[in-house]
């Protein structure tokens, strides 16, 4: 049997109008002596699912006193307004007011997400949905799925999610969406009142509200594959129970299936920073500093401004950067330059403009200091005054019990004249003597202050290392005093180890192990299909799984106007709970077997849905 696309849309609208009014009245009171259940439709002008309306006002009445929580973020109008209507709650009420042009032979939904709540417990009436239309049909489809964070599968509430009918990769950079929702507390989304037709679906931060991706600081997610919604009859089974153990009765109910109700987005924000000069401050007398947004082209070229009275002095300074490369410290090393009030630099570097090119420009900068005012003293309280000397203080990392997997840093309080392996003396426990011992110590490429000692440690091991005073000097002439340090390393007995198999993956990716604060403490390249994590401190871990594709050993966001998806990201679904000193855990791991939304441990997942308010009825008594 063949239907022309009028008699589709008017079979469409028949088959789910009851499914519509539906959601449009939820909820019954269920007793007890707070109320909690959420506001309940009663009635409404235009009646629910309305055809041919010509007005602008929408009125919806409820069966008690409610509010609307935040309606400019979660009323949401499809197809989406250029002008915002006006929302109000009167009473037991909902005004609607819209400021644009209706358009033609659409279906227009108000989607309330859970902004409506009662007046008294702000129970919130979730999914409420209202939807008329200009023509002589509404459009009755829907397209549900669920947003997560691409980085770390965290839901994602509050975010928009839209579709296009125009399938050109343009579309969502240059055109508002057709219709939208937003995501709700679990990172699910349901786009209601879809015509039949083929779509392309996206999520988008919208920074700017205009429902369309033309800023490079909005995070995106679009899915790969055209969709065609439709429905299809169906059956769920209902179980009642007499008690938690056993059951009562086992219903079918049939019920109307929209789909696709599966789909997975993936927001990610594109490896896109802009670039500009922050910051310009003088923290010290003798250090300027320059911090930057992003790390592009960095360093910049500095160099200080001549005038009439002083020359350029060359080679002014020592850098020092910060271990995000943007933020860097210039240690001036001219006493002549570093004493002055004021000091003017120019700084060359590059810059993000209007259209996101870097080009370069040139800042002419002033650092000023101001010295502190200090009272004068005579000359016989000069004498009587025990000045203490300001030395050039030394941090070694290691303190007396050490990690095996620790790195032994040599730390200085300003950097040093010329640093001599040799004045060091590194002296190891043998028994119960101690034996001299030469290990390489390198310079740290971004600071200047910090040196390295390169050994491969072992378990139980006892060190010591000593500085003589005055051994070595700073630029700035200061010295150090005499320093000892001790410590040793754990046994084996101390640590546990982590062995996982990992199946379901067929190309190259890294392993991440977790804290309790879902941060990376270690990582492991997957080797011969195996995740090793040894000699770590008992704790509770947790795992994390990416699939490397262009094997660069770090996660890589998406792009889209390439077509890139982020790298894929997987949860070992369970805690690793290894507490206990020296116990293993070995297991295997198939990262396909596990639905993607329920991988994440709940323990480490931040965006947990609300829970609901637990009402205790003594306090109405009380109040009695």
């Amino acid at each position: 049997m063949n239907f022309n696309s009028n008699n589709r849309r008017i079979l469409f609208s028949l088959f789910t109008s009851l499914f519509l009014c539906a959601c449009a009245s939820l909820g019954s009171p269920e007793g007890g002596d707070y109320d909690e259940t959420p506001p309940r439709f009663v009635k409404s002008n235009p009646p629910a699912n309305a055809t041919r309306f010509a007005g602008h006002k929408i009125e919806l009445s409820f069966g008690e006193y409610i509010n609307i929580e935040k309606p400019s973020e979660k009323v949401i109008i499809s197809p989406p307004q250029k002008k915002m209507p006006a929302i109000r709650a009167i009473g037991k009420k909902i005004s609607v007011e819209l400021k644009d042009t209706m358009i033609p032979n659409t279906t227009y939904t108000l989607d309330f997400t859970n902004g409506i709540v009662d007046n008294n417990e702000k129970n919130a009436l979730e999914g409420f949905a209202f939807a008329f239309s200009t023509g002589d049909v509404i459009d009755s489809l829907m397209v549900s799925g669920l947003l997560l964070n691409a980085e770390n599968l965290e839901p994602l509430p509050n975010v928009t999610v839209g579709i296009h009918s125009n399938l050109e990769d343009s579309a969502f950079t240059s055109l508002p969406f057709l219709r939208t929702t937003i995501t709700n507390d679990r990172g699910k989304f349901s786009i209601r009142n879809v015509a039949p037709g083929a779509y392309r679906l996206f999520a988008l931060k919208d920074i700017n509200r205009n429902y369309k991706f033309d800023r490079k600081s909005e995070e995106i997610a679009f899915h790969d594959s055209v969709i065609v919604p439709f429905f299809e009859p169906a059956v769920r089974m209902d179980t009642s129970w007499v008690d938690s153990l056993t059951v009562d009765t086992v219903m079918e109910i049939r019920y109307t299936r929209f789909t696709p109700d599966d789909l997975t987005l993936f927001l990610f924000l594109e490896n896109f920073e802009t670039q500009y000069l922050s910051k310009a401050e003088r923290p010290a007398q003798n250090q300027l500093a320059l911090h930057f947004n992003s790390t592009d082209s960095l360093p910049p070229i500095v160099s200080l401004l001549e005038d009439d009275s002083v020359e350029n002095i060359r080679e002014w300074y020592i850098s020092e950067y910060f271990p995000n490369r943007k933020d860097i410290v210039y240690w001036i090393t001219d006493s002549s330059l570093y004493r002055r009030d004021t000091i003017r630099l120019k700084v060359d570097y590059l810059q993000t403009d209007t259209l996101f090119n870097l080009s370069p420009v040139t800042d002419t900068l002033r650092f000023l200091w101001k010295k502190e005012a200090t009272a004068k003293k005579s000359k016989k309280e000069k004498e009587k005054e025990d000045v203490p000397i300001d030395f050039l203080k030394i941090d070694f990392s290691m303190r007396s019990s050490a990690d095996i997997f620790d790195t032994l840093k040599i730390i200085f309080s300003e950097p040093v004249r010329k640093f001599d392996p040799r004045k060091l003396r590194i002296r190891q426990k043998v028994d119960t003597l101690w034996e001299d011992r030469s290990f390489p110590i390198a310079g740290d490429a971004l600071n200047p202050r910090i040196f390295h000692i390169d050994n491969k440690w072992s378990y139980e091991q006892e060190f010591q290392i000593s500085v003589d005073s005055a051994a070595i000097y700073s630029i700035y002439g200061k010295w150090n005093d005499s320093t000892t340090v001790r410590f040793k390393f754990k046994a084996q007995e101390e640590y546990v180890n982590i062995h996982v198999k990992l199946l379901g993956t067929g190309s190259a990716g890294f392993g991440e192990l977790l804290n309790n604060s879902d941060k990376a403490i270690r990582t492991s390249a997957l080797h011969e299909g195996e995740l090793v994590f040894e000699n770590l401190n008992p704790e509770k871990y947790y795992l994390r799984y990416i699939e490397d594709i262009n094997g660069n050993g770090k996660w890589d966001t998406g792009d889209y106007a390439r077509r890139l998806q982020p790298e894929k990201v997987y949860y070992y679904p369970q805690t690793i709970d290894l507490s206990r000193k020296n116990t293993d855990f070995d297991g295997e791991w198939d990262i396909r077997t596990t639905p993607v939304d329920k991988q994440k441990p709940q323990e480490i997942t931040k965006n947990k849905p609300a829970e609901k308010r637990q009402k205790r009825s003594e306090q109405n008594k009380n109040q009695r």
